[in-house]
């Protein structure tokens, strides 16, 4: 399958093919969301979590390269919540560096703003977006240790998680990469799958639903269980309920110019500010918080793991 046409609405002048905004319409949450809220869009304090049985807990954010004054907002919140609930492991979901993927500006958009992180040995794992690969088509970034990508697209597991990042843009090998994801998987024996990318499947943003990414990734979550897809590129939050068994996750509010997002029916929350999300891991189901730059913690959600 040549995929070299299909666009995925890369910002710089790529235009979306199939891009078409499904459900954008304000209905409201439905009791029968098998992904259900904890007190979602309440605001509480960051505070330590004391919960039993906590298996792993990682952060997820996008769209951070921007080396400002959100940037390190963002960065500041990451690191206090580190300070109240330790983890090991940040998702970079694409565009790390703006505008164009510069790696001289690695400095102003990841060793400072995220130095207290990468002092504790917080070991950052990025994916590339559309800014990224405007310089050298991204292989700068694939060199580089702090971003720790093997690869394009590559796999990696912590403890009972295993995730799977992907290229989402446009000039990407997607027919070896559909093929790499759904082998990958299928000999998959962790409990908890995870996909990444920097692009989204399912959104009430700016670019809404990608057609084409939903025919292409959605059958191949749904046939191996995957729980979970994170991804940026709207500059917004937005999370929804489950979808197939699979809760996509959108953080792009690492840093760049903030966009409004509005509501789907298979929104579960959505709201346009700046913050990152953390991820707790338990036997039975993952908890979501979105967190703002005011360390409040504005989303709850649970993620089981398994669902309708």
């Amino acid at each position: 399958m040549s995929l070299k046409r299909r666009k995925f609405l890369i910002v710089g002048g790529l235009s979306g093919l199939g891009l078409t905004a499904i459900g954008k319409t304000l209905i409201g949450q439905s009791s029968q969301s098998a992904n259900y809220p904890l007190n979602a869009g309440a605001k509480t304090a960051i505070v330590p979590s004391t919960q039993k049985n906590l298996v792993l807990r990682f952060v997820a954010v996008a769209d951070v390269g921007a080396g400002d004054r959100n940037q390190n907002a963002v960065s500041e919140a990451m690191t206090r919540y580190y300070q109240q609930n330790p983890y090991s492991l940040a998702v970079l979901a694409g565009d790390n560096i703006y505008t164009n993927g510069e790696m001289e500006k690695i400095g102003a958009v990841f060793e400072q703003p995220y130095a207290a992180l990468l002092k504790q040995g917080v070991k950052f794992h990025a994916c590339l977006g559309n800014h990224d690969i405007r310089s050298q088509n991204g292989e700068l970034q694939l060199r580089y240790a702090g971003y720790n990508m093997d690869g394009r697209r590559y796999t990696y597991r912590e403890k009972s998680a295993q995730f799977f990042v992907l290229d989402t843009n446009t000039n990407a090998d997607w027919k070896g990469q559909l093929a790499w994801l759904n082998q990958e998987l299928s000999g998959s024996t962790a409990p908890w799958k995870i996909v990444y990318g920097h692009h989204p499947i399912y959104s009430s943003g700016q670019y809404g639903t990608n057609q084409e990414m939903v025919s292409l990734l959605t059958p191949i979550f749904k046939k191996h269980g995957v729980q979970l897809y994170i991804n940026g590129h709207e500059h917004n939050y937005e999370r929804t309920r489950s979808i197939d068994g699979t809760t996509y996750l959108i953080t792009g509010i690492g840093g760049a110019h903030l966009r409004p997002v509005g509501r789907s029916q298979w929104t579960e929350y959505a709201v346009s500010r700046f913050g990152f999300s953390g991820v707790e891991v338990y036997n039975d189901r993952l908890e979501i918080q979105g967190i703002g730059t005011d360390y409040q913690v504005f989303d709850r959600g649970i993620v089981p793991i398994k669902s309708a």
